[in-house]
């Protein structure tokens, strides 16, 4: 075990990367029951997308744990999976079938982009600054994931008449009212978590998560009723392993060439959100804990192959949305709520294996895995939100050249729900702050690029919808 993840090298233990496992897996369990409630939207097979979620997740997870050595996991994500089935399959017609192509397509760019080290390129170009602000911006992303889906933070539809006043939404975000037994557990989970971390309790996410999982018992929000039988599920996967492939697939999705700029322009959309979620993530968690090391992003020209643990992370990643499409899945994805895990002590690729691990049992356990309700994992989100965003500290709020691109990297990652859409603001005001600084020849080449991609990619998104 010491030789193959190297332990004392990264100052862990097996018992802390246990916990960081575990502690990863409940953060993010819930996906193996929201991923197929979306997709089966499509026309898909519940039975089917639960096996293929699940499938996608251990692979990438494993080849994250193994071959990369780092303690990150990885699922389809959510935000393309919603994309896949409201844009994709709603908005544009397409099949299921043949988005799921479209996915394999995006996950072989990225598996170009990551052997060709255009991505690992990209990390280095990042200016400090904006690095910094990508970590406290993952952690607003990740505190407010865990507000929504508790439903604290709730939105009232303005009526017409209202919206009509010159209101720029149709919906404004509020407190919700503390009257339900979830918000009350939530509540508990919250507090629990706070005292455990700040006492330095070790595994007290974990602990917080149980503890709040049985204190929802009496109040009827942990409960069994997700059941499902094994043998459906099992004889729905053939469904759509390999759907793709078929006639209804990469068949029918090349078959109309009047179609063709659209396919690519979404197949487009796929890659652009999947690559800068995963660089986000990276960046946000990676170079701040230590997980990858100044070596690891100082040596994009040495040697050739994947010599270093960033090399492997990026590669593992690649390859996973690609394999996910097969099983039956929208993008798999590196999971920013690894930063559970990692907040909990984890520094090596054995919390991934024992995050994939169980993954795998969760097949089993199917009953028990979605009896475990969002408000019990709600609060640790919250609090690794706050400890991430403390790399914010390291931005110059004084200067505001520096402050508008890191406070629109960091805003728009929660406002607009999507990691990748702060990083396009935060890229694209620093271009417009240098070039008004008139040191636009000191914006790395690859940021003007990216610049330019993202704008290009919310006018295809605007035509799209």
């Amino acid at each position: 075990m010491e030789k193959f993840f190297h332990l004392k090298q990264s100052g862990t233990t097996v018992s802390r990367e246990i916990t960081a496992g575990l502690t990863t897996f409940f953060a993010m369990a819930y996906i193996i029951v929201v991923n197929p409630q979306i997709l089966t939207q499509t026309g898909m097979p519940w039975g089917g997308v639960f096996l293929a979620t699940i499938i996608a997740t251990i692979i990438g997870t494993l080849v994250m744990g193994l071959f990369a050595n780092v303690p990150y996991a990885l699922a389809p994500g959510m935000g393309l999976n919603a994309f896949f089935t409201y844009t994709v399959c709603f908005g544009l017609g397409f099949t299921w079938q043949e988005a799921l192509a479209m996915v394999f397509l995006c996950g072989c760019i990225n598996i170009l982009v990551t052997v060709t080290k255009i991505r690992k390129m990209l990390i280095n170009a990042i200016p400090e600054p904006l690095q910094q602000a990508i970590g406290g911006g993952i952690g607003l992303f990740v505190a407010y994931v865990g507000l929504l889906n508790v439903g604290l933070i709730q939105f009232t539809t303005k009526d017409a008449e209202s919206a009509g006043q010159g209101l720029a939404t149709a919906a404004t975000p509020g407190l919700a009212a503390l009257n339900n037994p979830t918000l009350w557990l939530f509540l508990i989970g919250l507090v629990l978590v706070i005292v455990l971390t700040v006492l330095k309790i070790k595994g007290g996410m974990l602990i917080a998560i149980v503890a709040t999982t049985v204190i929802g018992i009496p109040m009827g929000l942990t409960t069994m009723s997700s059941s499902v039988g094994l043998g459906e599920m099992f004889s729905q996967l053939p469904e759509t392993f390999g759907a793709l492939f078929t006639g209804q697939g990469f068949g029918s999705l090349f078959s109309n060439p009047a179609r063709l700029p659209l396919v690519l322009v979404t197949i487009f959309a796929f890659s652009m959100s999947d690559l800068f979620d995963t660089l986000g993530t990276f960046v946000g968690t990676g170079r701040r804990t230590g997980i990858f090391t100044q070596s690891d992003e100082d040596s994009v020209e040495n040697g050739t192959g994947f010599n270093t643990k960033m090399d492997k992370a990026l590669f593992a990643d690649s390859i996973a949305t690609s394999v996910g499409s097969i099983f039956g899945t929208s993008n798999t994805t590196t999971y920013a709520e690894s930063s559970a895990g990692i907040a909990a002590g984890g520094r090596t690729g054995l919390t991934s294996v024992v995050t994939a691990i169980c993954f795998a049992l969760s097949v089993l356990l199917a009953p028990l895995v979605s009896a475990i309700p969002g408000a019990a994992t709600a609060g640790v989100l919250v609090v690794v939100g706050c400890m991430m965003a403390a790399s914010l500290k390291d931005v110059a709020w004084n200067d505001i050249s520096e402050a508008i691109p890191a406070f629109f990297a960091a805003a728009f990652m929660a406002f607009a729900y999507s990691i990748s859409y702060g990083i396009a603001f935060g890229f694209i005001s620093y271009c417009l702050v240098m070039v008004c600084k008139k040191k636009a020849n000191e914006v790395h080449p690859l940021i003007w690029i990216v610049s330019a991609l993202f704008i290009l990619d919310f006018i295809c998104m605007a035509i799209l919808n």
